[in-house]
C-alpha cells in the first residue's frame, strides 16, 4: 500500500470546494487545464487537428465544453475564424484577473462593464447551465463543433452528457475530445483503478471526480450516439501499467495491454 498516495487522496477527497477554487485560481498544488494556462497552444492544437481531418473553424458555431473560467480560448477560436463560441462550464467561475489581460489583444471580443471583464455577446456566449438541461429544453441553437480538453475524465454522467452534447450538435457536426486516463496523482497513473468502486467513491475520489473510465468504456458510450468514432491513443505507460497490473480490478482490463496501458487519448466523433 502506498501510504503517501492514500494520505493525499484522503485530503483531496475531503478538501472543501471553496479551498479547491482558491488553489485553482492561483495554480497552487491544483493546476487549471490547458484552456486556462496555455490557451494559444490549445487553440492551435484544435485547429491543426481539425485541418488534418478536413474540418475548419471558419464560420462555425463552436462549443468549448469545460472552458475553465478564462475567455482566452474562446477569443483565440474567434481569431482563428470561428463565427461564435459558446463557453460552457457549470462549475468554473469567470476568472476576472485572467480575462482582464485579454482586453488589449482581444478588444473586439471582450469588454469592461461595471468593473468586470465580460464577453461581447455577439461573439461569445458563456453558459453555466447543465448541458443535460440545455439539451432537454432545446433552447440553444445547435453547434457545429464541440471541443474539450481533459474534461471527460471528470464527468459523473458520461453517457447522459455525451448524448446531450450529440443532441446539441448539427447534423454533420464534429466532436474533438482530449481525455486524460491517468490517476491525477500522476506519479502512480494506474493506482486509482486498483480500488473497488465502494472504497474509491467513499474515501479516495477527489472532489473534482475521476470517473476511471477506460478506452473500452469511452468507445462504448460514443458509439451509442455517433456513427463515426475514432479513438487514438496519444500516450501509454506500459512500465507503470505492468507494475500495477496484478492489483488492477478486472473491470478495468480489456485483455489488451497496449490498450489498457493508455494514459492519454483523443476522440474524434461525428454523424
Amino acid at each position: 500500500m502506498k501510504i503517501n498516495y492514500i494520505i493525499l487522496r484522503l485530503i483531496r477527497h475531503f478538501l472543501p470546494d471553496s479551498l479547491t477554487h482558491t488553489l485553482l485560481a492561483h495554480n497552487w498544488v491544483i493546476r487549471a487545464g490547458s484552456e486556462t494556462n496555455t490557451p494559444a497552444l490549445a487553440v492551435n492544437r484544435y485547429r491543426a487537428l481539425l485541418e488534418q481531418n478536413g474540418q475548419t473553424l471558419a464560420g462555425k458555431r463552436v462549443m468549448v465544453f469545460g472552458y475553465g473560467g478564462s475567455f482566452a480560448v474562446g477569443c483565440g477560436l474567434l481569431k482563428a475564424g470561428a463565427a461564435h463560441v459558446i463557453l460552457c462550464d457549470k462549475y468554473a467561475r469567470p476568472d476576472d484577473a485572467r480575462n482582464r489581460s485579454l482586453l488589449e489583444e482581444y478588444q473586439d471580443y471582450v469588454v469592461e462593464s461595471q468593473g468586470q471583464i465580460k464577453p461581447d455577446t455577439r461573439f461569445i456566449t458563456v453558459l453555466t447551465e447543465d448541458v443535460l438541461h440545455l439539451a432537454e429544453q432545446g433552447s440553444l441553437p445547435p453547434v457545429d463543433l464541440v471541443l474539450s480538453t481533459h474534461v471527460f475524465e471528470h464527468l459523473v454522467e458520461v453517457d447522459a452528457i455525451t448524448q446531450a452534447l450529440a443532441a446539441l450538435t448539427t447534423p454533420g457536426g464534429y466532436h474533438l475530445h482530449y481525455i486524460d486516463l491517468r490517476d491525477h496523482f500522476f506519479r502512480y497513473p494506474f493506482e486509482m483503478v486498483t480500488f473497488s468502486d465502494q472504497i474509491w467513491r467513499r474515501w479516495l475520489n477527489p472532489g473534482s471526480n475521476l470517473n476511471r473510465y477506460r478506452v473500452k468504456d469511452y468507445r462504448q458510450v460514443f458509439q451509442k450516439y455517433f456513427q463515426q468514432v475514432d479513438i487514438t491513443i496519444l500516450e501509454r505507460d506500459r512500465p507503470a501499467f505492468e507494475r500495477a497490473r496484478s492489483r488492477i480490478c478486472p473491470e478495468f482490463l480489456s485483455g489488451e495491454p497496449e490498450i489498457d496501458a493508455a494514459t492519454q487519448i483523443l476522440i474524434l466523433a461525428k454523424n
